[in-house]
């Protein structure tokens, strides 16, 4: 017979071998990205065999990129049937294509939509520039209201949230997609966001403020901040509704993710309906947006929300959560030993502020802390900050996996471009 101790150790060490085996590995395949590359049934095929040998269990195939425009022929939105020059062969079933292959390599697949970006700045394309140019973001800068549109210094072209035309639009699509692949296992939903805190104050917003506050707007938008100067430069001073219209702007967004849960677990149930966002919290009410569960109260930690914000957390709605913990500093130490932070800080809502939680640990605990286990919640890098410090990824991965319930990996083109399969591997045991 066994001794009882070494037979416990046994056990303990097979049961942290299990646990980490059950953590997912997710990899995502941006369209714009990776148009050309992915364009045949070979190339999908053989992706899709890679990520399998490197460890990865789940892929994202982004089906709905910043332009609107979509990889399943729909009947509302435009066919993305072109990009940069290239164009997707029409006898390919693109999605159908990924998730017929990938369950043959035992792959979770999931699809992305980028749900309120309608345009790519850069290229001048996209449903703002076409069909629906109403519906973009009229952002308030101190220069004035701004169409999306004419500011190039943003490349995602972002609509208006709160505007239920476009609401209905983008659910519609959502239960057009599921509808179509029956056999697709999640949905991840991308950029449920506004596009800053600048956006959006067009007279559909104002309204609808409106009859949330229950009284008019004597002075918009400044009665929700105006400009002033600082040292020559244009300084954001809050109005009496500041703190209103944040707790509007976040309960517009968790209203949209509570249609959207019902739209998709409608068209399948068994559907895994998920989302991702940046992990800077702190700074994430800039993009209307309380990815945190409904038991966190925000107010006592946070001067810019009310009581009420908490109400708008939407963790709870989610089966599947994925968060950018965006920083090329790994460890909360790191952050106090480097002088300058390696990794620009360039996504929305993103904070300059030296600080532990702004490190890929920090980040992911402070995640943790904030969802409150309401779902399965994955720390996600951004290979590109990275730069070619390999070892500085695999630290970074590592950290994901073991603060977190598994691993986000964005986005496959830079794992091809600088061949980094076996770093993956070397995380995954693969």
């Amino acid at each position: 017979m066994m001794p009882r101790k070494p037979l416990l150790i046994l056990l303990l060490i097979m049961a942290g071998l299990t646990a980490s085996a059950q953590k997912r590995v997710m990899l995502w395949f941006d369209a714009h990205a990776n148009y050309k590359r992915l364009s045949s049934a070979d190339s999908i095929r053989f992706y899709l065999e890679k990520s399998k040998q490197a460890g990865v269990t789940d892929i994202v195939v982004d089906v709905k990129p910043i332009t609107g425009f979509v990889l399943w022929k729909s009947k509302y939105a435009p066919y993305l049937g072109e990009w940069q020059g290239h164009k997707m062969p029409q006898d390919l079933n693109f999605l159908q294509t990924f998730i017929d292959e990938g369950h043959k390599f035992g792959l979770t697949v999931h699809a992305s939509i980028n749900v309120f970006s309608g345009g790519h700045n850069h290229f001048n394309k996209g449903i703002i520039y076409g069909q629906y140019p109403e519906w973009q973001s009229i952002n308030y800068l101190d220069t004035g209201l701004t169409k999306i549109s004419a500011i190039k210094s943003k490349y995602s072209g972002m609509l208006n949230p709160a505007n239920p035309e476009v609401q209905k639009y983008q659910l519609n699509l959502l239960k057009e997609l599921i509808k179509q692949h029956p056999g697709l296992d999640g949905v991840i939903l991308d950029r449920v966001r506004y596009d800053g805190f600048e956006s959006d104050f067009s007279n559909v917003s104002r309204k609808l403020f409106e009859k949330y506050i229950g009284k008019k707007v004597a002075n918009f938008p400044a009665d929700v901040y105006s400009y002033t100067k600082k040292d020559g430069k244009p300084v954001k001073t809050p109005g009496p509704l500041y703190k209103q219209w944040i707790e509007w702007r976040a309960s517009v967004i968790y209203n949209f993710f509570v249609d959207a849960r019902k739209t998709a677990k409608k068209a399948n149930k068994k559907i895994i309906f998920g989302d991702y966002t940046g992990a800077w919290y702190p700074t994430y009410y800039e993009v209307g947006v309380n990815w945190a569960s409904n038991k966190f109260e925000v107010a006592r930690e946070y001067s810019w929300a009310t009581p009420k914000y908490q109400q708008y957390g939407y963790a709870e709605l989610l089966d599947l959560y994925t968060t950018g913990c965006y920083y090329y500093e790994v460890s909360k130490e790191e952050v106090h030993q480097s002088n300058t932070y390696r990794a620009a800080r360039t996504e929305a809502g993103m904070s300059t502020q030296r600080s532990p939680v702004y490190s890929v640990e920090g980040s992911a605990e402070r995640a943790m802390e904030l969802t409150k286990g309401a779902a399965p919640l994955l720390g996600g890098l951004y290979v590109e900050q990275y730069e070619k410090n390999k070892d500085q990824f695999i630290k970074a991965m590592q950290m994901c996996m073991d603060k977190t319930n598994g691993l986000m990996i964005f986005d496959l083109v830079h794992i091809v471009q600088r061949n980094w399969w076996d770093a993956i591997q070397q995380v995954t045991g693969k």
